[in-house]
């Protein structure tokens, strides 16, 4: 099945829903950042709870990141994605290694709970947005409802679940994000909440071929919904040599200088994904003569 998210809210207008596979997507962030069972699913959910919350805005110019810290194993947890479905991220401890009788993988072990989650919103050229709230579970899900609750007053549900091979590789990911709409009855909401409750993880419907489109059905009832979009989702860095060549103009012109004496160039690893890009003698000595022409400039 493609990686893809599906928008709807259903008929009586009191909820609106979103459901995506991303397999593939977690996946592929598994393979770049080479993680084991427990940072895969750490950082899997986080991807898969940040695409969600991204697609959810209401300007498609909107991006958010996400930076998670609950001083586990797994260190720093940090997201990035578009209104587009584009995501990228990594975790600080790509390689932790959890107790071998374990055979539930559980996130909060990695992320731990002594921490925060943390929600940066940009939109075109204005100054980022930031509001954070601390961790209640370090399970991803969780803390991203306990966030909405807290910081966007939005009451929702974030289901996100990934589950991995015994070979560390990704057999299945998704997640669902309800959204309690105004006006809607006290009924209806402990409705879905029981059935969110008696659900399997949406990665093991996922596993039996469940459509994201059927898992909603599942949660709300069929003919119950209308969907409204569905969106491609990837993992995706815009990274490249140019942009992290603009970065290195940033530094010290005195600390590229060294760069330039001692080490004859530099290499530079992207933390997204793991791209590296090398500028030799000449390339970094013109980095450092626009670095300084940019200095003549300001003063």
């Amino acid at each position: 099945m493609k990686d893809y998210l599906v928008k709807a809210t259903t008929d009586d207008g009191m909820f609106r829903a979103y459901a995506v596979n991303a397999a593939e997507l977690v996946a592929t962030a598994q393979r770049d950042h080479r993680t084991w069972a427990g940072s895969s699913v750490a950082l899997g959910r986080t991807l898969i709870a940040t695409t969600m919350l991204a697609t959810s805005m209401e300007k498609n110019d909107e991006a958010i990141t996400v930076k998670i810290d609950g001083k586990g194993p797994g260190g720093l947890i940090v997201a990035d994605s578009d209104a587009q479905g584009h995501v990228k991220g990594f975790i600080h401890n790509p390689q932790v290694r959890l107790p071998e009788s374990d055979h539930h993988v559980s996130a909060g072990q990695v992320v731990g709970t002594n921490g925060f989650l943390e929600v940066s919103r940009t939109s075109g050229n204005q100054d980022p947005y930031t509001s954070s709230v601390p961790l209640a579970t370090g399970e991803i899900g969780d803390d991203f409802t306990y966030y909405l609750a807290q910081s966007e007053q939005i009451p929702s549900a974030v289901g996100v679940s990934v589950l991995v091979n015994a070979d560390k590789t990704i057999k299945a990911a998704g997640g669902y994000l309800i959204q309690v709409l105004p006006g809607a009855k006290d009924a209806a909401i402990t409705k879905v909440i029981d059935k969110l409750k008696s659900m399997p993880a949406i990665s093991e419907l996922l596993v039996k071929n469940q459509t994201p489109e059927e898992i909603l059905e599942m949660i709300f009832g069929k003919g119950n919904l209308h969907f409204l979009s569905q969106l491609p989702v990837s993992f995706y860095c815009n990274c490249s040599k140019i942009k992290f060549g603009r970065d290195l103009e940033g530094l010290p012109i005195s600390q590229l200088e060294q760069m330039l004496t001692e080490d004859k160039g530099v290499d530079v690893t992207c933390n997204f994904c793991e791209s590296k890009y090398h500028y030799n003698e000449d390339e970094l000595a013109t980095i450092i003569a626009t670095a300084k022409s940019r200095s003549k400039t300001s003063d």
